[in-house]
């Protein structure tokens, strides 16, 4: 399983990330105001998706189930259990964002 790290303290930032030989770049944002985050992505300069809210266990992106999109899912976890979330506090403490194999 690989996992997608977020630097929070950079955020918003963009970040090439390659999943499975093709590389996409990651834009992360947070809304202070109601404590969640959001992801641009795009591939190859074209914008496949923007603001695409982190919900924990649900895979980033499953509206777009085209060729364009990682083959892989990206779901906000935490395997320690304890976190439902993916708040400020929560995200790269407990809850990272794993692309497990299919």
């Amino acid at each position: 399983m690989d996992y997608i790290y977020v630097d929070k303290n950079s955020i918003p930032y963009s970040v090439d990330i390659r999943i499975d030989g093709t590389t996409f770049t990651f834009t992360f944002n947070y809304n202070s105001e109601a404590d969640f985050f959001t992801v641009d992505l795009e591939r190859n300069g074209q914008v496949l998706a923007r603001g695409e809210k982190v919900v924990y266990g649900s895979p980033l992106f499953l509206a777009y189930l085209t060729e364009d999109f990682p083959a892989r899912p990206i779901i906000p976890v935490d395997f320690s259990g304890t976190e439902e979330r993916v708040g400020w506090r929560e995200l790269g403490e407990n809850v990272f964002l794993a692309v497990p194999e299919v």
